[in-house]
């Protein structure tokens, strides 16, 4: 399932128009990434959450040269399904 479908999808269950389900998505998909971005956490019970996880600094190596190169600490994002959300995909 890809946006466009989402959105068909949120419009016929939610019977509301496709505009209206578009600019709740894009509002929807802004607040998550702002929040996360702060370094805050969305929780949606029973679905999961987003948050922010860090990434210690390691070593790694440059593919051309193959010596070895400084990789820094960095911050990804990162979704932690529900209780609810894991067992619907378990069966």
């Amino acid at each position: 399932m890809n946006r466009q479908d989402l959105i068909d999808a949120i419009a016929e269950d939610t019977e509301a128009s496709k505009a209206a389900t578009t600019r709740f998505l894009d509002s929807l998909i802004t607040i998550v990434q702002n929040e996360v971005a702060k370094g805050g956490a969305v929780k949606l019970t029973g679905f999961g959450t987003f948050d922010k996880a860090a990434v210690a600094a390691r070593t790694g190596r440059n593919p051309k040269t193959g010596a070895p190169i400084k990789i820094p600490s960095t911050h990804k994002p990162k979704f932690t399904p529900g209780a609810t959300f894991k067992d619907l995909v378990k069966d």
